[in-house]
């Protein structure tokens, strides 16, 4: 996965994707996606402190205390301002989340495939061992919400769009095959540092960054995450 989002920026940006669910949910979440608001002034204010304060509440207290009365005190707005906003703790989620899809960042461009993807590795470790981690307390949290697993899941998509450009490069550089997929690639890349710290809970170890993004770089370079004519990935 690509690097989740950190603690800091609050880009002014609203965002909504589908969703396929059944009842009642599943007519609100196929729903158009709302047109992208870009508020100012007293709006852009009040949103930059609600976010604030959900982040600094899920880590100090964690998504069982999260609530719309603690984050509006703590942000210093009404809570109908937030009830008629966000509406509840989901929404707050996921809108902490949208944030993060109206930033400028892009993955390192080094010259190399190896090193573009240890760069990436590199930037995830930082944000998934930081004291206290945000990126870990919304990823523990979107499995207790579905708004915020919905929002996180188009937040991933974002990332690895924004992370495609890297094996774009390497291709044009003939350092991996034509036709190599950028996901699964990026994927084989980036998961151990998930799995070490997301699942294990380990202490972050200094090497796996370099590691992880070597061995996805040489498995690439062997035509591992090629696709054959039927779409089907080639192994060979």
């Amino acid at each position: 996965m690509p690097p989740p989002p950190r603690a800091t920026g609050i880009p002014d940006t609203d965002s909504a994707a589908p969703h396929t669910a059944s009842g009642s949910a599943a007519a609100a979440a196929a729903a158009p996606a709302p047109p992208v608001r870009r508020p100012g002034g007293r709006t852009a204010r009040n949103r930059a402190q609600v976010l604030d304060a959900v982040r600094s509440e899920l880590v100090e207290h964690g998504y069982d205390a999260l609530t719309v009365d603690a984050v509006a005190d703590r942000a210093g707005v009404h809570r109908t301002t937030v009830y008629r906003r966000w509406g509840d703790v989901g929404g707050l989620l996921a809108d902490v989340l949208n944030a993060g899809m109206g930033d400028d960042w892009e993955p390192a461009d080094t010259g190399t495939l190896y090193g573009d993807l240890a760069a990436l590795n590199h930037d995830i470790q930082t944000a998934l061992s930081e004291q206290p981690s945000v990126t870990a307390a919304l990823i523990a949290a979107s499995f207790r919400s579905e708004q915020a697993a919905r929002a996180l899941r188009r937040f991933w998509d974002d990332r690895y769009t924004r992370c495609e450009v890297t094996v774009e490069r390497a291709v044009e550089r003939g350092d991996v095959p034509p036709d190599t997929a950028a996901r699964p690639l990026l994927v084989a890349a980036t998961a151990p540092l998930y799995h070490q710290l997301v699942l294990l809970r380990a202490e972050p170890d200094p090497l796996l960054p370099d590691e992880a993004a070597r061995s996805a770089a040489l498995a690439a370079s062997a035509g591992i995450f090629t696709r054959s004519p039927s779409g089907r990935r080639a192994l060979t």
